[in-house]
């Protein structure tokens, strides 16, 4: 999604930041990471109480799954692709994929591929397809059903679904503000 030659259209807060607002900024960066606060958490900065009510379940995704972190990655890189948010998936392939051990060809894959992929591992697979499931008819059909049944718990299920939601709605707040993205991120590789 290209960017208003005026910047983002709801802008993020700015430093200096108040007392409150630092510790509702300081509570959404990883601790003594040393960094100044990503541009999507100072837009929800914008609405304060929304963003404390918000984190839990971001946090929680991200620290306190049931499903492996590489699994949770292909679902949320899948999912800002399809969703053209680009300014999440590059602070993800970043922050996670990377560390995570995730292959330029595996990143590419997850904008412009597919999961036949031949870079994807069984499970790997179906969780993309679970990906491109949800984002196409907001459910899942008896089929993927019975395959991610094989494989997953009905828990870990349950969670790849609500993060593949979560972070629709981070794509739908990245596109909607035009979010900025951060200099270091990557883009979508071409």
């Amino acid at each position: 999604m290209a960017l208003t030659p005026t910047g983002p259209r709801i802008p993020p807060l700015e430093p200096p930041y108040d007392p409150t607002t630092k510790t509702m900024l300081d509570k959404w960066m990883p601790p003594n990471s040393g960094m100044e606060p990503l541009a999507l958490f100072r837009t929800f900065g914008v609405h304060d109480d929304l963003a404390s009510r918000m984190r839990p379940l971001g946090a929680g995704i991200l620290g306190h799954g049931r499903v492996e972190p590489r699994l949770r990655e292909v679902m949320i890189h899948r999912t800002c692709a399809l969703c053209g948010a680009e300014y999440e998936w590059g602070v993800h392939a970043v922050g996670f994929a990377k560390p995570l051990g995730f292959t330029d060809a595996q990143l590419f894959s997850t904008v412009h591929g597919s999961a036949e992929d031949p870079v994807w591992s069984q499970d790997e697979a179906l969780v993309f397809r679970l990906a491109d499931e949800l984002y196409a008819t907001n459910g899942v059909g008896d089929e993927l059903f019975a395959a991610l049944s094989a494989l997953f718990s009905p828990d870990q299920i349950l969670e790849l679904v609500i993060t593949a939601g979560w972070y629709r709605t981070i794509s739908y707040v990245i596109n909607t503000a035009q979010v900025e993205l951060e200099e270091w991120a990557p883009r979508f590789p071409l």
